[in-house]
């Protein structure tokens, strides 16, 4: 075939495998042999592209990720769209791997509810793939330099904002932020934030009242050790699971929630209500969010995309029972 089409068997091989590299004009001729001599294409390369969108998620532990599964499964199944849902787990298939998967199975379009795009120092070639191959994607909550992905977002400033001036009214003066890694784009918007809210309330934010994890439970907890050394009687952190974290943190050390330590969390997720103390935390609105990330990627499929950029989503703070004013010095 290779003689064939008067390229070499590498070049074949790129064709065959939806490997970039390869000129329009080679692809079509490698595409031309192939159909002259009989051989069915692959299954990717038959031009009409499946009924599929492929929905890559960081994890399921954290119920933000299966509330937006839920959304967007149910908003692509009403457009005749079925979900293939890629989690990535330690040790695991990564999201690249997934993403050629999804390439093999000629998918109309990918959603990524979180990943390796939210985080500005990790490898972005599988983003770039996608879009030299001219397939629909959405990102949720972070955009990805150089690639104009339509993104829709919670507005980081916002919840950070709502978080603080609500400790701030309850009397707190020595508030910690609790983070996730220095390349994560949401966590460095969140710092950005806090520290503008900081010196608006007249209490400069100090560099040793700021503390990142990795985004667990485990990870919120040893990090919020940190915080309550150095007296804070207020945190504000990134995620639910990390707040979680923090509670245990303080009642490990003989503090209590919030008598001692007032602990507010990010995207009310699921159960958080039930928590002891019911959390406080600014609620992402995920229904609004996912269904606009659907018609977003709808919108591209269809060739008639007329958004790109972010879209911001305002959030809400849900007072419960974490915080309280600051015990009496």
């Amino acid at each position: 075939m290779a003689k064939k089409a008067g390229v070499s068997e590498a070049t074949v091989s790129r064709v065959l495998n939806g490997k970039s590299g390869v000129s329009e004009a080679t692809r079509q001729s490698v595409l031309t042999a192939l159909d002259v001599l009989g051989y069915e294409r692959p299954t990717q390369l038959r031009g009409e592209r499946a009924r599929l969108v492929g929905l890559v998620l960081p994890e399921l532990q954290n119920p933000v990720f299966p509330a937006f599964a839920e959304v967007i499964g149910g908003a692509l199944a009403q457009q005749g769209l079925t979900p293939v849902l890629c989690t990535q787990t330690k040790g695991g298939v990564s999201e690249a791997d997934y993403v050629d998967l999804l390439l093999q199975q000629q998918v109309s379009g990918v959603v990524f509810a979180g990943g390796l795009f939210a985080q500005a120092d990790a490898p972005h070639d599988h983003y770039h793939q996608l879009h030299e191959r001219n397939i629909p994607v959405v990102l949720i909550n972070a955009s990805i330099e150089g690639l104009d992905f339509p993104c829709v977002s919670c507005d980081d400033a916002v919840a950070v904002e709502q978080a603080w001036r609500h400790l701030a009214s309850l009397g707190h003066e020595r508030i910690g932020l609790l983070l996730g890694p220095a390349d994560h784009v949401p966590s460095r918007r969140k710092l950005s934030a806090a520290r503008a809210a900081a010196e608006a309330a007249g209490t400069p934010l100090a560099d040793e009242h700021v503390v990142r994890s990795i985004f667990s439970l485990e990870g919120g907890r040893a990090a919020a050790n940190r915080l309550l050394e150095q007296g804070v009687t207020g945190i504000v952190c990134a995620s639910d699971p990390l707040a979680l974290g923090a509670i245990r943190a303080a009642r490990r050390r003989g503090l209590s929630v919030p008598g001692d330590v007032s602990v507010v969390g990010f995207d009310d997720s699921a159960f958080m209500n039930c928590t002891e103390p019911p959390l406080s935390t600014v609620r992402q609105p995920i229904e609004a969010m996912g269904r606009a990330a659907v018609d977003l990627l709808i919108a591209q499929v269809q060739g008639t995309r007329q958004h790109s950029g972010e879209l911001l989503f305002e959030p809400e703070l849900v007072v419960r029972g974490s915080t309280a004013p600051p015990p009496a010095l």
